[in-house]
Order: structure tokens, then C-alpha cells, then sequence
């Protein structure tokens, strides 16, 4: 049983780990993006906050989304005169997004996912050797 309970307990880990993936990914599309026009903020980075909870059915810890949030850093301005999102002083605010911060947080995200999927194959693999010796 407590090979089913690894099973569940890291596909709850993959379902996280897939969600901060996709935030991540809409972090790094909305990186070049301008505000559209004077006083509008830019797209601001969102950050993914994870949180333990009890699964009763599983009686077990395991992870969750607890929240997405905004990061609350200052945006980057710009200067660009000709550009109509430009204030009176000819800056334009961009996203507080840093590509390689969020390529660096991808990365360990598809590691933790990885890993999730590596404890899944290691306890089918095991299902699998107990019912072939129970069937012998």
C-alpha cells in the first residue's frame, strides 16, 4: 500500500510543480511586453507560492498550490520618447521580469518534476516485481 501512496503523493507533486511551470512560462512570454499607455502598468511577474496539506484519503503531507501572487518589485522604465505608453518625461515602464531568473526557476522546476516522475517509474517498477513474484 505504501507504494500506491508514493504513486499519489508525487503525481500531487507533479500537478504543483506543472503549475508553477506554467507561470513561469507566461512570466517569460510577457518579458518584452509594454505598458500600453502612459500611467498602465506593464505585466507584472507573478511568483507561485507552494504549501503542505494534509490528503486525508492518502493520510499523508503533500503539496500543493497555496497561491499565485504579484511580485511587487519596482518595474523597469525605459526611455523612449516616441513610444505612446511614454510619460511626460519619455520613459516607458516595462515588466518586472528577468528572463534569467525565470529560466533558472524553470530549470528547477523540470528537475522537481523530473524527480516526481522518477519515483513514480521507480514504484510501478516495483508494483510490477511484487506481482510477478506473488503470481510465481
Amino acid at each position: 500500500m505504501d507504494l500506491l501512496k508514493s504513486l499519489n503523493i508525487s503525481a500531487f507533486g507533479l500537478k504543483a510543480q506543472g503549475s508553477r511551470m506554467r507561470v513561469i512560462s507566461e512570466n517569460l512570454a510577457n518579458a518584452d511586453s509594454e505598458a500600453p499607455g502612459p500611467g498602465i502598468d506593464p505585466y507584472r511577474r507573478k511568483l507561485v507560492t507552494f504549501r503542505n496539506h494534509l490528503d486525508r484519503q492518502l493520510n499523508a503531507n503533500v503539496v500543493g498550490i497555496q497561491r499565485v501572487t504579484y511580485d511587487k518589485t519596482d518595474f523597469e522604465m525605459k526611455y523612449d520618447p516616441a513610444h505612446p505608453g511614454a510619460d511626460a518625461d519619455g520613459y516607458i515602464r516595462m515588466p518586472n521580469v528577468k528572463p534569467l531568473i525565470e529560466l533558472m526557476d524553470m530549470r528547477e522546476a523540470q528537475r522537481t518534476y523530473e524527480a516526481n516522475l522518477n519515483v513514480i517509474e521507480a514504484s510501478r517498477s516495483m508494483l510490477l516485481r511484487t506481482i510477478e513474484l506473488l503470481r510465481t
